[in-house]
């Protein structure tokens, strides 16, 4: 059994967006294993880019990608304890919060999102990678 503890110390405000409280400032979790997923991106099965354009689209299918990828070890989205965020776009990114709150799990994780210039094509407008704690075999 995994003991995971959300923390908001005083002095450090709540941010709310669109009425989402959007993150833990800080997360306990112990026992557990560590699962590292590398930033992922709005590819297909077949490596082909989704959503062209559209960020609610890509959001949607970059959380579809790490679902996959987490339940290949036997973990979920509500196992994540991190997340970072790469967007070329920081506004784009936050209009459409509520894409991210629907498909990126309802738990309360840290959270980085930062605007960069460009991603690895210039198709892409968003990168997660995430931590996530499972239960040890």
């Amino acid at each position: 059994m995994i003991e995971r503890e959300n923390v908001f110390p005083p002095g450090l405000p709540k941010r709310i967006v669109q009425g989402h409280l959007l993150y833990a400032p800080v997360v306990t979790v112990v026992p557990g294993r560590l699962v590292f997923v590398s930033g992922i991106l709005s590819r297909n099965s077949a490596g082909e880019i989704v959503g062209k354009g559209d960020m609610a689209a890509q959001i949607r299918q970059v959380f579809e990608n790490i679902k996959t990828a987490l339940a290949a070890v036997g973990a979920s989205m509500a196992d994540i304890v991190k997340r970072q965020v790469f967007t070329t776009d920081i506004d784009a990114y936050f209009k459409h919060i509520d894409v991210h709150m629907a498909h990126g799990g309802d738990n309360l994780s840290t959270s980085t999102a930062v605007e960069v210039r460009r991603l690895s094509h210039p198709d892409f407008l968003i990168e997660i990678e995430v931590v996530a704690v499972i239960a040890e075999k």
